[in-house]
């Protein structure tokens, strides 16, 4: 699938952007998927909010629980202050979690793709496991802000193996808070290491390197039907979304199963929910 050119831009770069990867049918596809899940939610039943600004505080039993099933989660700024949702419940979810790409048969329909297979292998993933699945909506006006990070701190393996596959549904822009990446930064050492233990989980220092800023920073926008990859330790960054238009996108985490995949991860899976690869 890749030329040896962007092999070589990915090991220099730590992420590559493939543009029209998938088709505006598969996207259409995709969307009206989550929108049968929102419809289906209740509100009501919990107000989880995602957010990477404070894990230990946010974190409850239902984002806990979400680990292997399919749960939505509001917006921080999705609530006024008499505790009701400012706008429309559709405009209000920040994203779906974490197991869409095993539980329902039009998100399993996406993800299950042998071009990704290949993708994964010539990225030198040998033995692809997909453990997450997000989708993210960015709201118009409410997107959240996803501070700087490293995807290898929710997926440790030894020696670090997560790759991320994120495939733009909508075009990603300055305006409507794109992806920004370190250019090299795959090269820097993992700062957080988020853990679990039973129930209790909390984010444990690892590294003081400074986080990037605009001096070193690219943005990485592209149009709907890309797929951006990217390295476990790659620092990313996304900004609010302040305009009137969303930002849907759709992430999978994957490890290389010759990897020693660690315990302490926040999401596990069992015999009778066994990890499973692309295909």
């Amino acid at each position: 699938m890749l030329s040896a050119a962007q092999k070589k831009q990915y090991q220099r770069d730590g992420f590559l952007v493939i543009p029209g990867f998938k088709s505006l049918e598969e996207i259409a596809a995709l969307r009206a998927g989550a929108a049968r899940i929102v419809d289906a939610f209740d509100p009501a039943v919990a107000s989880g909010i995602f957010t990477t600004k404070d894990q230990e505080k946010k974190a409850d039993e239902y984002f806990l629980r979400s680990d292997n099933a399919i749960r939505c989660f509001f917006e921080e700024e999705a609530f006024g202050p008499d505790g009701q949702l400012r706008q429309a419940k559709e405009l209000s979810i920040n994203k779906i979690g974490h197991a869409m790409h095993d539980l329902d048969p039009t998100f399993r329909a996406f993800s299950a793709d042998a071009r990704l297979q290949q993708v994964a292998h010539d990225l030198g993933l040998e033995q692809p496991q997909v453990w997450q699945s997000m989708y993210i909506f960015k709201q118009p006006g409410i997107g959240g802000e996803v501070r700087w990070h490293q995807d290898a701190t929710y997926f440790e393996t030894d020696p670090i193996s997560v790759t991320t596959f994120w495939f733009a549904l909508e075009d990603a822009t300055l305006e409507n808070g794109c992806l920004w990446a370190e250019p090299g930064g795959h090269r820097t050492p993992l700062r957080e290491r988020f853990v679990r233990s039973g129930d209790d989980i909390g984010v444990e220092k690892l590294d003081s390197t400074p986080w990037p800023d605009d001096s070193t920073a690219v943005p990485l926008e592209c149009k709907a039907g890309a797929l951006v990859c990217f390295h476990g330790l790659l620092p990313h960054y996304s900004a609010p979304n302040r305009s009137p238009v969303s930002r849907h996108a759709y992430t999978l985490h994957v490890t290389d199963g010759r990897t020693v995949y660690s315990p302490r991860n926040w999401i596990q899976r069992d015999e009778a929910f066994p990890v499973r690869g692309f295909l």
